[in-house]
């Protein structure tokens, strides 16, 4: 049993997806293009203070080393056009990507596992901002608890199940040891939670509707590592 294991837990049963679902996931906008978007808008922000008004595909895919056909393709999801021999207006295509990601608003999150990894993140939060606030943190170590770290306060875990009932929050971020990733996950679940951003190794095992965006360390740090080995 973990020892992130609550003291009450509700069973859940796994639903398999229905064919409004996925017609609906069908839909939804390659995650390749998802990756890139934020890089644009990140370089757009950019130029924005040097006082460029107007900025062209091309000069896009350039500077960030993309085709600029794939530059226009994954503008087009934002629902913005570029006009021709003029570009994109700077202003309107970054309120467009700030609109699309949802960068504009604050999407309350949890915090499970408030370790090195756990802290860095809500440390990180206070200077940065993408559109993610994580209101409360929460471990099962008395030597964690009570401690504040980034303005954020970790609570005891046990409180979890109380909060999630009270602020109806819908965003979960595990960054639990391994071996507790999937009982806190179910937790999360069971409070409510419809996204979970795993930053463990886990393979977690969820409902369908669940919505997990994994980001494992080891596994970036392998892609790294063996890419640095075959170029030498």
């Amino acid at each position: 049993m973990s020892i992130f294991e609550p003291k009450s837990k509700v069973e859940f049963q796994q639903k398999k997806m229905g064919n409004s679902e996925v017609d609906k996931k069908n839909n939804q906008v390659p995650e390749p293009t998802l990756r890139r978007l934020p890089g644009y808008l990140f370089f757009l922000q950019k130029i924005k203070e040097e006082g460029m008004l107007n900025i062209s595909a091309p000069v896009i895919g350039k500077s960030l080393n993309c085709d600029p056909t794939q530059v226009v393709k994954d503008l087009s999801f934002t629902g913005i056009k570029g006009k021709p021999k003029v570009g994109y207006n700077t202003y309107e295509l970054i309120h467009a990507l700030e609109e699309f990601l949802g960068f504009n608003r604050t999407n309350e999150a949890f915090l499970v596992g408030a370790g090195n990894l756990g802290s860095a993140l809500m440390a990180y939060q206070k200077h940065q901002s993408l559109g993610l606030k994580i209101i409360a943190a929460f471990d099962v170590d008395n030597n964690k608890v009570g401690q504040l770290i980034g303005g954020i306060y970790v609570l005891d875990y046990n409180k979890l199940f109380h909060l999630a009932d009270r602020l109806n929050v819908k965003i979960g971020i595990l960054t639990t040891p391994n071996h507790a990733a999937q009982d806190v996950a179910e937790d999360l679940v069971n409070c409510g939670i419809k996204a979970i951003w795993n930053f463990t190794s886990a393979n977690l095992v969820l409902p369908a509707k669940i919505i997990v965006q994994n980001t494992s360390m080891s596994s970036y740090a392998a892609v790294l590592l063996r890419r640095l080995t075959d170029s030498e």
